[in-house]
């Protein structure tokens, strides 16, 4: 196939080029705007490679998105382009409206002159694959509720009413003009290449230079955990095998609390680092509990049901295995994560603009 991934030079968009490169023979062309999240580096491996092209472009620049993707001729998109963090969206919503909202729209409003101009039996197989969250649900009241595909939504942040507004539009999009779209929503993502905002790459990075890790409120929001090479193969899954104008929820069945995620890394590092920076003896001495995010959800968690009995999927990781895994790989790729620190991102506290 010839597939076009948006927002490939980020976490999860690179997780899944690198996926399709390593297990399949397909094409890739990755179209990312290049934030302060994409970071080329996480596809060095496959700079040389033949089925990969990289085009720099903005999901909001319609007519370049509309030329690119004729003159590409795709099978499938997979449109992973977004911004995505709760905290900058609550300090910064524009863009968050801009790229998940218009630009989704430009995207569709692409694809479907792209798509109407095949031959029939190339429409048939085309495939639209919107990636989403399950912060588009907003919160759980009881302990044993779950997402499920039919949970009504109700976001609680400009990030997810943003990306619930772009479900929205890709739902329409189907049943409006027939593209063939695919919707999967997805649990909290963890793995390599994690850009350092994010709780368990900022608690890992913190850890190892002696700073304090923050914890928001109590720590007691309940998250499900997800190995992001487990979510990139599920995404090809649902792109290849699932059904037009389904929904799938995709979870790692890994409900933590945010201070038991803490506790864990602590927990790790403990073990497997001798030399721990000036005057620590346990790295669980870090924590420190911080004023609570706006509008923060208490739980989140995914009935992934439907996707491991209608496609056969699951994760191959636990919660365990994919932390250590995690953790390794920022010990061992400081290379990746240190420029970042030195440019974009310096761990500060974002997301008080609501309060």
């Amino acid at each position: 196939m010839k597939i076009i991934v948006t927002g490939g030079a980020g976490f999860i968009g690179s997780a899944v080029i690198r996926h399709l490169l390593d297990t399949t023979q397909d094409t890739v062309l990755n179209i990312d705007k290049l934030t302060y999240a994409g970071n080329l580096s996480s596809l060095a491996e496959h700079q040389e490679n033949e089925r990969y092209i990289f085009k720099q472009l903005d999901i909001c620049s319609k007519d370049l998105l509309t030329e690119t993707i004729k003159d590409f001729k795709p099978d499938a998109i997979m449109h992973l382009a977004a911004e995505s963090h709760v905290d900058r969206s609550i300090d910064g919503p524009a863009a968050f409206i801009e790229t998940n909202i218009i630009g989704t729209y430009n995207l569709l409003e692409a694809s479907k002159e792209y798509w109407l101009s095949l031959p029939e039996d190339q429409k048939v197989s085309f495939r639209f694959h919107h990636i989403s969250t399950d912060e588009v649900y907003g919160d759980l009241e009881g302990p044993e509720d779950l997402f499920t595909e039919e949970t009504s939504y109700k976001p609680s942040s400009p990030y997810s009413a943003s990306k619930a507004s772009s479900d929205h539009l890709v739902r329409a999009w189907q049943r409006t003009y027939g593209l063939p779209t695919l919707i999967t929503n997805c649990s909290n993502n963890y793995g390599p290449n994690h850009f350092p905002e994010k709780l368990i790459p900022l608690v890992i990075i913190n850890a190892l230079n002696g700073n304090p890790l923050p914890v928001y409120g109590e720590g007691l929001q309940i998250r499900d955990w997800l190995y992001v090479e487990d979510h990139a193969n599920a995404l090809v899954t649902v792109l290849k095998n699932g059904d037009v104008a389904q929904t799938y929820n995709i979870g790692g069945h890994n409900e933590k609390a945010n201070i038991e995620v803490v506790e864990s890394i602590c927990d790790i590092l403990n073990e497997i680092i001798s030399e721990k920076p000036d005057g620590i003896t346990d790295f669980k001495s870090l924590i420190t509990f911080v004023a609570d995010r706006p509008g923060h959800d208490i739980r989140y968690a995914i009935d992934a049901s439907k996707i491991q009995k209608e496609l056969n999927w699951i994760p191959n990781e636990t919660f365990e295995t994919g932390l250590r895994k995690t953790i390794n790989w920022f010990l061992n790729n400081k290379q990746w994560w240190q420029p970042i620190l030195d440019g974009s991102y310096q761990t500060q506290r974002l997301g008080l603009k609501g309060k």
